[in-house]
């Protein structure tokens, strides 16, 4: 059985099994469903070893990780839009919105100073919200130098 196989047939048999697990932790339907998607695209995508023994507890292990991995993102965004509030509590909207632009204007000439390769990288991870595997992934190139990029942009 090829791996692509056993992959797809344990979705379609455990597939609302899982959409469980991840709705009663997030009690949010609609991304539960993303999770356990992105999950199993993951797998299909993997070039790790996979049998029947170790899917089972890979897969739930993903899909906790998956879990634990929102709730880190919405507690750092959630304790970033309170210092935004509480910053721009202290301006006046018009000083809030020219203080947006500048720092926007000071982004752009800190990325127009840096050499290509390490720009575009930094963009994707900036902007896109990337992580360096899957920009690796989407400039097909090694993890270790777009590691390295993102790392001399960043002290840049």
């Amino acid at each position: 059985m090829t791996k692509h196989t056993l992959i797809t047939n344990y979705y379609i048999a455990h597939r609302d099994e899982l959409l469980a697990y991840a709705g009663s932790r997030l009690g949010d339907s609609c991304l539960a469903e993303d999770i356990v998607q992105n999950v199993f695209l993951r797998l299909l995508t993997s070039d790790k070893m996979i049998s029947e023994i170790t899917l089972p507890a890979l897969v739930f292990a993903m899909t906790r990780n998956q879990v634990y991995d929102y709730f880190r993102h919405h507690s750092a965004v959630e304790q970033y839009e309170h210092y935004i509030k509480g910053v721009c509590s202290e301006l006046t909207s018009d000083e809030s919105i020219l203080s947006a632009r500048e720092v926007m204007e000071q982004l752009e000439r800190g990325l127009a100073r840096l050499p290509e390769n390490c720009r575009e990288i930094y963009r994707m991870h900036i902007y896109d919200g990337m992580k360096v595997g899957e920009i690796s992934r989407e400039l097909g190139e090694g993890y270790k130098s777009v590691e390295h990029r993102l790392g001399s942009a960043r002290d840049n």
